[in-house]
């Protein structure tokens, strides 16, 4: 099988790419915002006085903070997208977690099985591995809403998944993911051009006032890798993480879209090494040197 010779491993981890033309906007038009901010709004100050009180970074800072802090926008997006996949009969039902719980909603599917999902932003930071597997989770997914039009999806998804959710299930084998959903309302606009409908545009699903391309799915191993006992889990197949393969169909995968996350694990002199491949079909797109798990 082909493999990926990138060393930073992230090449072909997600179909979307950085949208250089957008970041270049997001660059000139902040430069032109930070030039004629003194115009905006009824402050009353000269250009000297404005640019000297600190009222520029004082409102730049607020606004970042309530970009940071608010996961309402995120969270309607779910809604809507869980509520459809109820009316159609993808899921049984579903609940939010609740403010108390390290999980963010409970999804059940068709049969009784149990689904609990963990809400991420981009998953290049370190809060990507904050959650915890509750005792009822039959499976157990993170699902990524990135709402930043001027970041890199592919090492986004990469960090995520290689560097820190990979990573994390080593020291933490009770906190198993079962699988990663990359996605959010940015997926398929100018902002995030999505190449699964680029070619075909009749692939877009509409779900209150947003028009989607299919998802971006990760099924990782229903084990968790051990030198000794447990060196190369492979991934399950789709239809063993049942809330996966409702996004599939539901929002009209195709089989050769499915990412398959394979880990390896072995010592090399004192160190403990991982290997991250992952499948499209039998294809390796992305194939990671053996990196040192950093021990906390």
């Amino acid at each position: 099988m082909p493999k990926s010779k990138s060393n930073r491993g992230s090449l072909n981890v997600i179909p979307c790419s950085e949208n250089t033309a957008m970041k270049k906007l997001i660059r000139d038009y902040s430069d032109e915002l930070k030039v004629g901010a003194h115009q905006i709004g009824s402050h009353g100050l000269s250009e000297k006085e404005f640019y000297n009180s600190g009222l520029f970074r004082g409102a730049i800072e607020r606004i970042r903070g309530q970009f940071a802090a608010t996961m309402r926008s995120k969270r309607e997006f779910v809604r809507h997208i869980l509520n459809h996949m109820q009316d159609l009969g993808f899921i049984t039902d579903w609940k939010s977690s609740g403010d108390k719980n390290r999980h963010d909603y409970t999804v059940e599917l068709p049969g009784g099985r149990i689904s609990v999902i963990e809400l991420k932003g981009c998953l290049d930071g370190q809060n990507t591995v904050i959650y915890e597997r509750p005792p009822h989770a039959n499976e157990f997914v993170v699902w990524s809403v990135c709402m930043n039009t001027g970041g890199d999806p592919k090492k986004s998804a990469w960090s995520g998944i290689h560097v820190r959710i990979g990573a994390d299930m080593l020291g933490r084998a009770g906190q198993r993911v079962d699988g990663v959903v990359i996605w959010d309302m940015v997926c398929g606009t100018i902002g995030r051009k999505c190449p699964k409908i680029l070619e075909a545009p009749e692939r877009v699903k509409t779900v209150a006032q947003y028009e989607l391309p299919p998802p971006c799915l990760y099924v990782l191993p229903s084990t968790v890798a051990s030198p000794r006992n447990n060196p190369k889990p492979s991934a399950q197949r789709l239809e063993e993480v049942h809330l996966l393969k409702a996004f599939h169909d539901c929002f009209g995968g195709r089989p050769e879209e499915v990412n398959y996350v394979d880990f390896e694990v072995e010592y090399r002199g004192n160190d403990l090494v991982r290997t991250t491949r992952i499948r499209r079909g039998e294809k390796v797109m992305v194939e990671s040197k053996p990196t040192p798990v950093q021990r906390v």
